[in-house]
């Protein structure tokens, strides 16, 4: 019998559907004209009628798929605040506390507190995720006594109670460092650090010993009456019911010592209190220069100043003695009626260093020391009694405090042409000479009377160690045009001392005399008129003053 393309052609059948091949074969069976080719014709094409049917059942249940994700609602990420056992959790979710059933599936061992939890639909444990490597910083203001803390920042938002991480169930946390919560704020899960404000610190405190401080006798002993004696004889004072000062304010002009004397007192302190009682309590000395603190920003200014004060506190309850220093403290603490025409910054810093003040328990907590070139300039509640407790004037070296203060800089140790006491009572003898050579300033009274400033009464610390230095340049430059090492001589520190004040003779216009005779230690009541008085001195060149 002929096949069914014998009868068909090739093209017809292959527009021919299953159901119509299997009627033209069905008729064939009924006339018993059916060939093997018909059914192998047959199969093939329901072989590729099932493939197609599987393609499309595939790709319709992708389909369905992805529709019902895209349907589906949104599973909740939280945070695991604490395990309750019997499969159940306590889990925070969008700022809302949940009590969760825990999927069996879920190992116990891998969910720790401060993880983020996957919730379904029922608000199940389906999944743990890492800890969550965002969230707000806040910075740690008190450890509870069950290990919660209590945080803050500097936002003005309240305080939040906040439970430990596993991460944090065993560190050791102290007020001051700073930590990231979790994105519901419920959990401390990092310890980021303390901020910048230790790179104010010294961590070293440089020895620095009273004899290292030459000319200020008077103030040394007033710091050392004021500061050691409470520490070393602590008892006399409380059965006097004597008050211990908290703070001191160190004044006077530039360069004559203030900082210096800021730094020997914690040193020295130490060392006292540890040759007194045999106990060594470690310095802490946070040094700070008042326009560092000064801040664009609202607030920040204010933030600094409670920062400074918080961390002098941590270390004092670690047993440090802690000290803190504001250099330039007029910059920061000045009048506030001052400023109502410009910037009212001072009419918030003051009040908030006078609550921090307030708030120090009398030499317990922390040592205040303000220093200044301009005291008339601090806000009078800064310097009241209760608050700084003391002023300390820093004066200018006279000519024996400048002949001790020449010992302490012209050392042993230096190639020098003539004894040292040879050298230090001849730079001294010219330095304080009262001749022209060393007219430096002629004084205009309201009286018409003309008087002299000379170089001895300009003098300060400052300026003898920078005699010193240069005189040692300049027998540097004799002994590498000699090639060979040349002591420093006497004459190399008058010429030193000629140069020195040649450079620093600027004055300003004559409107502000009164300010700046207030930094040169002159009285200015009656003064009308400063001018430059110029001694013909020949160049060093000419070896001679």
């Amino acid at each position: 019998m002929p096949a069914v393309e014998d009868a068909i052609s090739e093209e017809r059948l292959a527009q021919y559907s299953a159901v119509q091949l299997v009627d033209i074969i069905t008729r064939k069976l009924a006339l018993q004209r059916v060939s093997f080719a018909d059914m192998a014709r047959l199969r093939r094409r329901l072989e590729e009628m099932e493939e197609l049917q599987d393609q499309a059942r595939v790709a319709v249940e992708k389909l369905s798929a992805a529709v019902d994700k895209l349907r589906a609602p949104a599973l909740r990420l939280g945070t695991l605040l604490q395990k309750l056992g019997e499969d159940r959790a306590l889990v925070c979710a969008g700022g809302t506390d949940y009590l969760c059933s825990v999927d069996p599936a879920l190992a116990e061992g891998t969910l720790e507190t401060g993880m983020r939890v996957l919730l379904n639909e029922a608000f199940a444990v389906t999944d743990a995720f890492a800890f969550d490597t965002n969230g707000p910083v806040v910075r740690v203001l008190e450890l509870l006594a069950d290990g919660r803390l209590r945080v803050g920042n500097e936002t003005g938002i309240s305080d939040l109670i906040v439970s430990r991480s596993s991460l944090l169930a065993k560190e050791k946390l102290k007020p001051g460092l700073d930590l990231r919560l979790d994105a519901n704020q419920r959990v401390a899960v990092e310890i980021i650090g303390t901020g910048k404000r230790a790179d104010r610190a010294l961590s070293r405190v440089e020895p620095l010993p009273w004899s290292q401080i030459g000319g200020q006798q008077e103030a040394v002993q007033a710091i050392r009456d004021s500061i050691e004696l409470p520490f070393l004889h602590a008892h006399l004072f409380r059965r006097f019911h004597h008050p211990v000062p908290k703070g001191f304010l160190l004044y006077g002009p530039p360069g004559c010592g203030k900082t210096l004397l800021g730094k020997a007192t914690a040193h020295n302190l130490r060392l006292q209190i540890k040759a007194e009682t045999g106990g060594d309590h470690p310095e802490f000395f946070l040094a700070v220069k008042g326009p560092e603190i000064l801040n664009m920003w609202l607030g920040e200014s204010e933030r600094q100043v409670r920062d400074l004060f918080a961390q002098c506190r941590e270390k004092a309850a670690e047993g440090h003695l802690a000290f803190l220093f504001i250099d330039e403290a007029e910059s920061i603490l000045g009048t506030r009626h001052a400023m109502r025409g410009g910037s009212n910054i001072l009419s918030t810093l003051v009040p908030m260093f006078c609550t921090e003040m307030d708030g120090l328990e009398p030499l317990q907590n922390v040592v205040v020391i303000l220093a200044s070139n301009r005291a008339d300039l601090i806000d009078p509640a800064i310097l009241r009694p209760g608050r700084i407790d003391r002023k300390i004037r820093v004066r200018r070296p006279d000519k024996l405090a400048a002949q001790e203060i020449y010992r302490i800089y012209l050392t042993e140790d230096l190639p020098l042409a003539e004894p040292r006491n040879t050298l230090v009572g001849n730079i001294t003898e010219a330095h304080y000479a009262r001749s022209d050579a060393n007219r430096f300033l002629d004084v205009t009274y309201r009286s018409g009377k003309h008087d002299y400033l000379y170089r001895g009464d300009l003098a300060s610390g400052a300026i003898i160690a920078a005699i010193v230095e240069r005189a040692k340049e300049y027998a540097i430059k004799r002994s590498i045009a000699a090639q060979t090492e040349l002591p420093l001589t006497v004459q190399d520190l008058l010429d030193a001392l000629g140069r020195e004040y040649r450079e620093n003779d600027l004055f300003p216009p004559g409107d502000i005399t009164e300010d700046w005779l207030k930094l040169t230690d002159f009285d200015p009541g009656n003064v009308v008129r400063l001018a430059p008085y110029h001694a013909k001195e020949p160049d060093h060149d000419s070896g001679t003053i």
